[in-house]
């Protein structure tokens, strides 16, 4: 079901700002994304990239409506995955499986409170 860590989506109110220190870092931009808000307003997330190769990426977010740190998991199937978790005991879902640019994310409350964004085809 759960692959890796795939990211973890870092809140902003300056992403510029924050996107400068995280290159003076050592990480790398891999890609940039715009989507609309609600009220027409565009927000961006911006993905970064680790010096290892192999390592997750760290991707920050100027969405005003999501004001919180985000662990995404990879997924092989975001769709099973919701429907083998769908009515286990503990789980509650934020956010059913919805389509994206690059493929399924879903939201859940995992049983300890936790919540995970599952992302995947």
């Amino acid at each position: 079901m759960i692959r890796k860590l795939e990211c973890v989506c870092i809140p902003t109110d300056d992403i510029v700002a924050s996107e400068a220190f995280y290159l003076k870092l050592g990480l790398t931009r891999a890609w940039s994304i715009e989507r609309p808000l609600a009220g027409g307003e565009m927000w961006t997330l911006v993905g970064l990239k680790f010096p290892e190769a192999q390592s997750s990426e760290m991707v920050l977010s100027n969405n005003s409506d999501v004001r919180l740190v985000e662990v995404e998991l990879l997924c092989d199937d975001v769709r099973q995955t919701f429907a083998e978790l769908h009515g286990a005991a503990g789980v509650e879902w934020i956010r059913e499986p919805f389509a994206t640019e690059s493929g399924h994310v879903a939201v859940m409350k995992a049983p300890d409170g936790n919540v995970f964004v599952l992302v995947g085809p």
